[in-house]
């Protein structure tokens, strides 16, 4: 499902980048037909036309490369879904989606339980005839995940030592997770019990880890994206005041060429990054077993 969902919005994220390209060409070409004009009446030098004629060649350049980039987008999604997807619920571009709701306060780790990766080592407990009740109070840590703002709470990052992120937990054997008296009666070996003790320990492990980490990320996106936008505001703002210093004449088209350039980026960098915020929640769906409400 996660797949399929970032599948979802990275193709929804490249048809906003190609819009964003066909417009770009468009305005460059726009500047570059009026320069031309200007040029042929000798208002203006041949360095300002040739200058924006790079611009143009570059707009065209990543207006192809997005065609290609949307159309294999749209072949993976086929391909995940196993079937073409009707135009009825293909994606629009990433701005028109809306973002899933926030993960819940105060959720408890008890979700985790429910990952394959943590149902297969108990499985594979089960097979060693351990007591499950007693291996996930020994082992499994029973927190809240989030606080109330939905980021990570102070006993989930407790779980890790700071900078080495080692893992902190002690395990807190109540009751015995094998029962001695059964061992003579089977042919399961200590080694093999070890083995799949280690193995949840193992797994346990890695779902708060990456439960952590995709929190951490979470917490700074918000961040992230707010001066995303103002950094476009700010770059539209400084084209806008570079092409009314050349129309005025106080200033080169090289400036002009610069703040379009700074501006683009900034556009595609807003993209990048509410791409990367849903993903971020994608990925916390998936790591929290995809069972939490």
């Amino acid at each position: 499902m996660s797949e399929v969902a970032n599948a979802y919005l990275t193709l929804a994220a490249d048809r906003e980048n190609l819009e964003l390209a066909q417009a770009t060409l468009a305005s460059q070409q726009g500047a570059y037909d009026l320069i031309r004009r200007r040029f042929e009446v000798g208002l203006v030098p041949e360095l300002d036309l040739r200058q924006v004629q790079t611009r143009v060649d570059a707009a065209r350049v990543d207006l192809y490369r997005f065609i290609e980039l949307v159309a294999r987008d749209e072949n993976a999604l086929n391909l995940l879904v196993g079937s073409t997807v009707p135009p009825d619920l293909s994606p629009p571009a990433l701005s028109g989606l809306t973002p899933m709701r926030p993960l819940s306060p105060g959720t408890s780790s008890e979700v985790l339980l429910t990952r394959p990766d943590i149902l297969q080592a108990e499985n594979l407990l089960k097979a060693a005839n351990a007591n499950i009740g007693a291996a996930r109070a020994a082992l499994f840590p029973r927190i809240t995940l989030t606080t109330s703002v939905g980021t990570a709470s102070s006993e989930l990052s407790g779980l890790f030592e700071s900078g080495s992120g080692t893992w902190m937990f002690s395990p807190r054997i109540v009751l015995p997770i094998f029962d001695p008296r059964t061992w003579a009666a089977l042919t399961v070996t200590q080694v093999e019990r070890e083995m799949a003790v280690t193995r949840y320990e193992g797994a346990v492990q890695s779902a708060f880890r990456e439960v952590a980490d995709t929190l951490a990320q979470a917490g700074t996106l918000e961040d992230r994206l707010k001066a995303q936008q103002s950094l476009l505001e700010a770059t539209e703002a400084t084209y806008r005041i570079s092409n009314l210093r050349y129309e005025k004449g106080t200033d080169i088209y090289l400036g002009v060429l610069d703040a379009q350039r700074s501006l683009y980026a900034a556009q595609q960098g807003l993209i990048t990054t509410r791409l990367t915020q849903f993903a971020n929640q994608v990925r916390l769906y998936a790591v929290l077993g995809g069972g939490a409400e």
